[in-house]
């Protein structure tokens, strides 16, 4: 049986019966709001529409059909509609699809319709408890999710399954950087400091993925590249790793010509930066 490893931060290892391991970002529940969000604005928006459609048809006498057809679209989106697209789109619904995440096995294979199906008539049982005229809080939901690794809340639980992040959308452009402390950092480093082609790499894969840790883990992985670097440029031992970082790669792939560019991937990048060293 494949042994699914510890999670460590937001990531998760999985190794496969022929020892190859697999990793996977775990979506934790601030993570999966906006979808839940959109899809609950997408199960609205077909009952409007429903309902206009009902209101339309009471002037050709059909009023009790359009009540009818109403009321099974409601019952079939209040209790199928998560479990009809995850089954159909291989663990995803509109939601999901548009924030890169993806319902997959704790062995990290797709999910079959009857864990699809059930993970999702459980969400109600994760809504409790209600506030006012049924109004989920989700507490019950947050609470096991808080106490599972991997981010699972009772539906997961019962059905053996969690939410990823799928890496594929994340690399695909140059990765832009604005936060007001890394520009003014990259505007103080030596001109004369250029990084070369394996460093350049390790740059954007870090600034790529660094969105996915907390500040305190993600100074703790930038602080052995970085101390190295400070040590090189002079820099005081007190300036952020992570922030030293993001300095290096402003300064290396987001110069005004580059910015002025159509956006390019990261490999295309570092490329056109070893060329012009």
């Amino acid at each position: 049986m494949p042994k699914p490893s510890r999670a460590l931060d937001a990531q998760i290892e999985i190794a496969t019966p022929e020892n190859i391991a697999f990793a996977y970002i775990l979506a934790g529940p601030f993570v999966r709001l906006p979808a839940l969000l959109i899809d609950v604005a997408v199960r609205a928006a077909i009952l409007v529409g429903l309902a206009l459609l009902c209101m339309w048809s009471v002037g050709f006498g059909a009023q009790g059909i359009g009540i009818g057809v109403f009321l099974v679209a409601w019952f079939v989106l209040s209790w199928f509609y998560g479990g009809l697209f995850e089954t159909l789109w291989n663990g995803q619904t509109p939601g999901k699809w548009v924030f890169g995440l993806r319902v997959v096995t704790l062995d990290g294979r797709p999910i079959n319709a009857r864990q699809a199906v059930l993970r999702n008539v459980l969400r109600d049982v994760d809504a409790m408890p209600l506030f006012g005229p049924g109004i989920p809080l989700y507490m019950l939901g947050l609470a096991v999710m808080a106490a599972s690794d991997r981010y699972q809340r009772l539906g997961d639980w019962a059905c053996g399954t969690m939410v990823v992040v799928e890496r594929g959308r994340k690399l695909t452009a140059l990765t832009q950087v604005q936060q007001p402390e890394v520009l003014d950092l990259a505007q103080r480093l030596p001109a004369h400091f250029s990084p070369g082609r394996s460093l350049s790499h390790a740059l954007a894969l870090y600034v790529a993925r660094r969105r996915n840790f907390a500040p305190p883990r993600r100074e703790a992985m930038a602080a052995p590249l970085a101390t190295l670097i400070a040590e090189r440029l002079g820099l005081p031992p007190e300036t952020n790793p992570d922030l030293l970082l993001c300095a290096l790669y402003v300064n290396k792939f987001l110069d005004e010509s580059a910015l002025a560019a159509p956006a390019i991937t990261p490999e295309t990048a570092l490329v056109a930066a070893e060329a012009g060293a």
